[in-house]
């Protein structure tokens, strides 16, 4: 962390916890909850002329019911590839190619898997506060620094500090809030 002054250390560490909050955001959404949504497909990828593309650019992905998504590609030749990315995803579900688009049927899901699910969502959430701490980390390294070089006091340095934590208070808030909606989400029948 290159910061000239605690401001800035302050602001980039604010910044750096909300983005890890947003991909935690991302990250629960992917995590099927009993509801078709083509976020589910999120992050699949497609051989499209030679690169890998998502899959949502080369289809249109709808979400039929609560149960049904179907993946209908501007091009036909990309059923196969799109159907292989599917299967090697390994999301549970076995599409069927009816030679115009693909339907992806949701089995409703079970009380063991619901807890599959939630373990994933607590995992995520935990990968996400240990990213906040290790930037509280980075911060609180970079203003001891400016303290010990001189250019910042020790006052302004406990000031900052304080405020930082409570900076990381929020966030971690925040994840938490996060994973207590996705677990009653999961856990709604």
């Amino acid at each position: 962390m290159t910061a000239s002054t605690l401001e800035e250390i302050m602001d980039h560490s604010a910044d750096h916890m909300s983005k890890a909050i947003i991909h935690l955001e991302a990250e629960v959404l992917k995590i099927r909850a009993g509801k078709a949504t083509p976020q589910m497909l999120d992050g699949l990828v497609v051989e499209y002329y030679g690169s890998p593309t998502p899959i949502a650019q080369v289809a249109n992905i709808t979400s039929v019911d609560a149960r049904t998504l179907t993946i209908q590609p501007w091009e036909k030749n990309m059923l196969a590839p799109i159907e292989r990315s599917i299967m090697a995803a390994n999301i549970g579900v076995t599409p069927q190619n009816d030679g115009v688009m693909i339907k992806l049927f949701l089995p409703p899901l079970t009380e063991e898997r619901r807890k599959e699910f939630i373990k994933v969502a607590k995992g995520k959430a935990e990968d996400s506060k240990v990213s906040i701490r290790a930037i509280r980390r980075a911060a609180k390294e970079a203003m001891e620094k400016l303290e010990k070089d001189g250019k910042v006091g020790k006052d302004d340095l406990a000031r900052a500090e304080k405020e930082l934590e409570k900076v990381t208070g929020e966030h971690t808030a925040k994840i938490d809030e996060l994973l207590k909606h996705k677990e009653a989400e999961l856990l709604e029948v």
